[in-house]
């Protein structure tokens, strides 16, 4: 081989790795264009975040990963002073198990978890229904950054200071996993 085929096959193979290796995009839209009504009915503007990590969850009260409610105050309280908030959207829309009015989900989080963290009216995540910020967070022609799909009750987004969507993680991963950690902490 010639010098010159070794180099365009060395080329085209740096392309083709960084090209597969980097399936993110560009975020091109911030999630502080949003405005969603709280648990208590309260209109929240998302750009009084700005400067912000926030963690979106979707949350359920009667799932198997329920529990993380717990996981999920403690991370809070740890990293709250530190520009880091969560954010629960309760859902109904895995199993039915997210029945209640917005008074039986607030009743139930602070009672049974001490959620102090916010908490917003129930939304759907997914489908013909969906939210406009789990559209924004679920496609990658909205956020520019990748296209993913709620899969069960707490599935979890991180999104930067600047608005801008990272990374999820799926329900199965707690919310002290040490990729959300190292995150926060800008590891």
């Amino acid at each position: 081989m010639s010098k010159l085929t070794i180099l365009i096959t060395i080329g085209a193979l740096s392309f083709f790795l960084y090209a597969f290796l980097t399936k993110r995009g560009t975020p091109t839209s911030s999630i502080h264009q949003f405005k969603v009504k709280t648990i208590d009915g309260e209109l929240f503007d998302f750009s009084s975040l700005k400067g912000k990590k926030i963690l979106v969850v979707n949350t359920a009260s009667k799932c198997g990963f329920t529990p993380q409610f717990k996981q999920l105050e403690e991370l809070y309280e740890k990293y709250k002073n530190k520009n880091f908030v969560i954010i629960g959207f309760p859902c109904n829309q895995f199993g039915g198990q997210e029945p209640g009015s917005s008074s039986d989900i607030k009743d139930f989080c602070t009672k049974n978890y001490g959620v102090s963290f916010m908490m917003m009216e129930k939304v759907s995540v997914k489908g013909d229904s969906i939210c406009e910020l789990y559209k924004w967070l679920t496609s990658k022609e909205l956020n520019g950054v990748e296209s993913s799909s709620v899969k069960w009750n707490f599935q979890k987004y991180m999104i930067d200071e600047n608005g801008f969507l990272v990374d999820y993680v799926l329900s199965f991963k707690k919310p002290d996993c040490s990729k959300i950690t190292k995150w926060i902490e800008g590891k």
